[in-house]
């Protein structure tokens, strides 16, 4: 299997001029944990990830260095703190050289990298441009989908058909948020994970993977949140 096999495609995104505050709710809006940085074009500038709000003036979080650490600290090491705690804006506090794959690359190597960088996702690019994201949880979901005792063979064309037009039918009639459900497909079984606000939502998902020509069967791990629950 390969990145486009497992990748989610509604990737929620932000724009370097975004505020801190909005992209803070966003994550909460989404429960999500990063967000790719995108210029106009959708080329990746950046990821700002939960951990690069923790240290913040708005919430007595930012850096407060020992006196010791202080004398061996650089005048370059302070000003990259005081933006990354007190910036308004994406560009101010995300993270760049952003590392990414392409939509052909093996589960294998994502995992590797996944490994080697020390993060928890990784988006998928085509000509420069962000199609598409592949956490940690995909590769573990791809692992669950497989047809017990069996090899894992190579991703068939028919399986990527069922599953672009699944997205496509998901998107088209709005049934889920953006970046809810993602689906893997193995051998025709489409296997649909995330969270949805009601039965009947998930119901409606799991007639509309029934409804795609060549579906073999349908294994729905979708939770059910209520629309209380949700932020924003």
């Amino acid at each position: 299997m390969r990145a486009q096999d497992v990748m989610s495609t509604k990737v929620v995104t932000v724009s370097p001029d975004t505020a801190i505050s909005d992209l803070a709710n966003l994550l909460l809006r989404h429960r999500i944990s990063a967000v790719p940085v995108v210029d106009a074009e959708q080329r990746i500038l950046g990821m700002v990830s939960e951990g690069d709000l923790l240290h913040r003036a708005e919430t007595d979080t930012e850096h407060r260095h020992s006196w010791w650490l202080s004398l061996v600290a650089t005048v370059e090491d302070t000003a990259r703190d005081y933006v990354k705690s007190h910036g308004v804006r994406a560009s101010d506090v995300m993270t760049g050289d952003v590392v990414t794959v392409e939509e052909d690359t093996s589960l294998a190597e994502i995992a590797q990298v996944l490994e080697e960088r020390r993060i928890k996702r990784v988006p998928v690019t085509r000509d420069g441009k962000l199609v598409g994201i592949v956490s940690r949880a995909d590769l573990v979901r791809a692992l669950a989908s497989r047809p017990k005792g069996e090899p894992a063979p190579a991703s068939p064309e028919g399986d990527q058909t069922i599953r672009q037009t699944l997205l496509q039918t998901l998107d088209s009639t709005g049934l889920v948020r953006t970046g809810n459900v993602n689906v893997i497909v193995t051998e025709g079984v489409v296997h649909m994970w995330g969270v949805v606000e009601s039965d009947d939502i998930r119901n409606a998902v799991r007639v509309a993977a029934e409804n795609v020509p060549g579906v073999r069967g349908v294994e729905s791990h979708i939770g059910r949140v209520p629309p209380w629950a949700w932020v924003g």
